[in-house]
């Protein structure tokens, strides 16, 4: 008797292999999400206009022709161009859609997926299954829904610079598009959830996620603590409300951040700067007692540490079973021996960038990079005019 043929199944590290997503982003926050779905095996087709995402053109620095920006967001999908003022254009990428996608994915002006009838509404209704992610700027109802909003605007609206930055200076925007980027991780989890249930019942869901509410969360233990204590928050600078000592020290060649939030952390800091006895103080006998008096506190740790550099204190520390850790530059990061340990940076095929790598691993792999960032429309006739190849 023979055998049915084994079923193959995708490698550990590409489980969406097989899933088709079909991306209408552009700048950061859905190209992320597409970038999470594409690294883990699914093919993701990126929807362009005709000069290309901007992301292109952010820059410099350039990197093989197109903005760093744009290439670290955009490897192992397909590019096609779409005039979506184009009735034979947008039918055909409707027609594409409707053959072949699970997920589509879209950050579009607000109305304009309504008024192309490239909508969750419209598309599902002619394909129950699909999966459709909007990501907005202010979220799907609300008075301020039809706004558009950027990373540095939710930043500002949502609370996280009131907080960012030295007591008594401007606000500052957190450097990394944790906005963005954290909308785009958000509509991955709302797809993996969407396609849990499809795989239940069959049907497709509409997930809806935005920059507002992301900078929320984002802001929601110093949210808790507001709403606790009626306090507003100040700006912490590189401490954290309601715990002390932590925060960043100068040092003498460079910063180190010392986190001991504990009594007992407290004490074994206390032992390598040297002075045992501030332990036993009642002004910073526990740590609401730190809090209280965390100025005068950080007004004896911080000459001392000043005092000697950098590796000195992460030595001693370190010993001590302090938690702390230098003040890596992005380059630092990048070289540093878990970095490489990790597999934390990995190649583009066939170029010579190098981009970092999703920070996940299953069955101890790690999704991998699989083609380089497309050409802008490279993917066009292929994909959506089939017919004239």
């Amino acid at each position: 008797m023979s055998l049915p043929p084994l079923q193959s199944s995708p490698p550990p590290a590409q489980p969406f292999q097989g899933l088709v997503v079909v991306e209408l982003g552009h700048s950061v926050a859905a190209p992320f999400t597409g970038l999470i779905l594409a690294e883990m095996g699914a093919e993701v087709i990126k929807v362009e206009k005709a000069e290309g995402d901007d992301a292109r053109r952010w820059g410099p620095p350039f990197w093989e022709g197109e903005g760093a920006y744009f290439q670290a967001l955009n490897r192992n999908k397909q590019s096609v161009v779409c005039n979506l003022r184009g009735a034979q254009e947008v039918a055909a990428l409707r027609r594409l859609i409707a053959e072949r996608a699970d997920v589509v994915i879209q950050n579009l002006r607000p109305g304009h997926v309504q008024q192309l009838g490239l909508d969750a509404a419209t598309l599902r209704a002619d394909k129950p299954s699909l999966i459709y992610c909007n990501l907005g700027a202010f979220g799907a109802v609300g008075p301020l829904k039809d706004r558009p909003g950027y990373d540095p605007l939710m930043q500002a609206f949502g609370g996280i610079m009131s907080t960012t930055g030295e007591p008594g200076r401007a606000s500052v925007r957190v450097a990394p598009s944790i906005v963005d980027m954290g909308t785009g991780m958000w509509g991955a989890i709302g797809i993996l959830a969407a396609l849990h249930r499809r795989h239940q019942t069959g049907d497709g869901q509409t997930v809806d996620v935005s920059l507002f509410e992301t900078a929320a969360t984002w802001v929601s233990l110093l949210a808790g603590q507001v709403m606790a204590s009626g306090q507003q928050v100040q700006k912490q600078g590189s401490g954290a409300p309601g715990i002390a000592p932590y925060k960043a020290y100068a040092t003498r060649d460079g910063e180190v951040v010392i986190s001991a939030g504990s009594d007992a952390l407290f004490q074994r800091l206390c032992g390598v700067l040297g002075h045992p006895e501030w332990a036993t103080q009642a002004r910073f006998i526990d740590n609401p007692q730190r809090v209280a008096h965390q100025e005068a506190l950080y007004r004896l740790i911080d000459p001392l540490v000043a005092a000697r550099p950098t590796a000195h204190w992460v030595e001693a520390l370190e010993a001590a079973g302090v938690p702390c850790a230098p003040v890596n530059t992005v380059g630092q990061m990048l070289e540093h021996a878990q970095t490489q340990a990790l597999d934390l940076v990995h190649p583009v095929p066939g170029t010579g960038m190098r981009f970092v790598a999703l920070p996940l691993s299953l069955d101890g792999q790690r999704p991998r990079v699989r083609s380089a960032p497309p050409a802008l429309g490279a993917h066009t006739q292929q994909l959506l005019f089939p017919e004239l190849a």
